[in-house]
């Protein structure tokens, strides 16, 4: 069945076809090529996303995303460093660049990116973070909860101060949680919290992602990749910054060293697709989650229209041709 739709918006990721945008000696024109690139899979505009490091290698990193000057780029996403350092809620985040959370620290790391971070994933606990997000809110800037084991009280806190997203709900949390309360069930009933979802069926099981879309509407979610490095690649090791991951023929991203999910590989009509197969819903309900959903959280357009050939029998949707 052939269908348009306007270009899908990426709020999260972190690399693409062998360009790592975490790495320090990234150049603008690799930037450039892996956007070029991704724009085949219909990923018109995007959040470069750059996790925890250190202010210089997160100044090297931003600038050169910046001035590849690539019409994909409606920003960046700083996820990280005011995160939880505890293992689990971190990730694949370096601990040793995991710091409180100061109005000092984001103004030095605006300032290297030419002022174009546009979402900052944070944890609610903590310290010094509700002042963070509030000027974060005042400066026009969208504040995610991410990588976290906060209280409910935390959270709640930080949603008053201007918090409005979940980053990849379900994910960034500790392996084991208390059965109520926890981080995911006062997420999901936070109505005021957008839910971003890795809808790769590696992230989420298909009956979680289906509970959450129930829990949060369509209103309230946005598909994104936290694609790395290897996606659109074959099976091997590649970088995310100084972190070894590995791609598994399976499609699974991971830190050999920790064990623990490192981004992933997922290509964002997949990612739709998955969601159409897991909770029944219908191409033309799922595909505005991936592209004007995402663009109006920003309080911008998708880029450009699509044409795309979707196979409810196999579940599969595929990019036929990009007008930008």
């Amino acid at each position: 069945m052939r269908i348009e739709s306007p270009g899908l918006f990426d709020l999260q990721l972190n690399g693409y076809g062998g360009c790592d945008f975490n790495d320090p000696a990234v150049t603008p024109e690799a930037v450039s090529r892996a956007l070029d690139t991704l724009q085949g899979t219909g990923v018109t505009r995007c959040l470069p996303t750059l996790i925890t490091s250190s202010f210089e290698d997160f100044a090297l990193c931003a600038r050169a995303v910046v001035a590849s000057g690539h019409p994909a780029v409606a920003g960046l996403h700083m996820e990280g460093p005011y995160i939880s350092p505890e293992d689990g809620p971190r990730g694949a985040h370096p601990r040793a660049w995991v710091r409180d959370a100061s109005v000092d620290d984001f103004e030095r790391r605006q300032e290297a990116a030419d002022g174009r971070i546009r979402l900052v994933t944070l944890a609610p606990e903590v310290p010094g973070i509700l002042p963070l997000i509030e000027h974060l809110v005042d400066c026009g800037l969208r504040v995610a909860i991410g990588h976290s084991g906060a209280s409910k009280r935390a959270i709640t806190d930080a949603v008053s101060a201007g918090a409005s997203m979940s980053t990849h709900l379900g994910n960034g949390c500790a392996d084991i949680l208390p059965r109520h309360p926890n981080v995911l069930w006062t997420q999901l009933a936070e109505d005021r919290l957008v839910a971003g979802l890795i809808v790769d069926g590696i992230h989420l099981p298909p009956e979680m992602v289906k509970t959450m879309v129930r829990a949060k509407t369509l209103e309230r979610v946005v598909l994104v990749t936290d694609a790395v490095t290897c996606a659109g690649c074959a099976p091997g090791r590649y970088q995310l910054g100084p972190l070894e991951v590995e791609l598994s023929p399976e499609g699974r991203v991971w830190s050999p060293t920790s064990g623990t999910l490192a981004g992933s590989a997922l290509l964002l009509p997949d990612g739709v697709a998955n969601l159409c197969r897991f909770t029944g819903l219908a191409v033309e309900e799922a595909l505005p989650l991936a592209s004007t959903r995402p663009a109006a959280y920003l309080d911008e357009l998708p880029r450009g229209t699509l044409e795309l050939d979707w196979d409810p029998s196999a579940g599969t949707l595929r990019v036929e041709a990009v007008r930008v």
